[in-house]
């Protein structure tokens, strides 16, 4: 894909907003935009925010506004899109697993699939990326409310997205696999994500080089 000159969508959640970074501009979609010469990164990130429907309300309400919802009122006109999220059904999410079979947006393996046929509907032909969750803080370790149904390593999320992208033939990005940002090495966290789950000013810029690079590949 010619990055060039092209808009490009990305449909996130609040480290596509720009978490961690300490400014606007250095966010990975800004810095992006400015090494790979778009003519416009549209930045759809909202914090909290989860791939898969909630079944009980959130605290705040904006978390509950799922990918699955927001993802018909992006620029349809853009060059092509990308999709980071998955993090937060793992963190707070109380939407079950589900099955591979599952085509509704109230269980993960649902939302995964209600999520990619839309953008295969509206962005017909163009690029899609799918990017898998960072590690982060006791992904290990599901915690959550008592309301929350999936138990589950935040890797069995990012296998579910792998398997689903699979099934449709959209690309993906594994940064679980290869971002070279992770809480558990005490230097990297410092540097990279010092909260043990968003990026540093240099961690989204390493973001924005694998992202960027990725999308040049479609």
């Amino acid at each position: 894909m010619r990055l060039e000159g092209s808009v490009i969508n990305f449909l996130g959640d609040s480290i596509t907003e720009g978490a961690g970074a300490s400014e606007v501009s250095r966010r990975y979609t800004d810095v992006l935009e400015r090494e790979f010469h778009l003519k416009k990164a549209n930045n759809y990130g909202i914090g909290g925010t989860r791939i898969a429907r909630q079944h009980y309300p959130s605290d705040e309400p904006r978390f509950d506004l799922d990918f699955c919802r927001r993802v018909h009122e992006m620029d349809l006109s853009a060059d092509g899109v990308v999709v980071f999220g998955g993090t937060n059904d793992y963190g707070h999410g109380d939407a079950p697993l589900g099955v591979m079979s599952d085509r509704e947006p109230d269980t993960f393996y649902g939302a995964c699939h209600d999520l990619m046929n839309q953008l295969l509907t509206l962005y017909t032909g163009k690029p899609v990326l799918v990017v898998t969750p960072l590690h982060r803080d006791n992904e290990d370790n599901p915690r959550g409310s008592q309301k929350k149904l999936s138990v589950a390593p935040l890797r069995v999320y990012r296998d579910i997205i792998l398997e689903v992208a699979c099934y449709y033939g959209i690309p993906v990005l594994d940064l679980y696999a290869a971002s070279g940002i992770s809480p558990r090495n005490e230097i990297c966290r410092t540097r990279l994500m010092p909260d043990g789950l968003h990026p540093s000013d240099e961690g989204h810029a390493i973001l924005a080089r694998k992202i960027g690079n990725a999308l040049r590949m479609l």
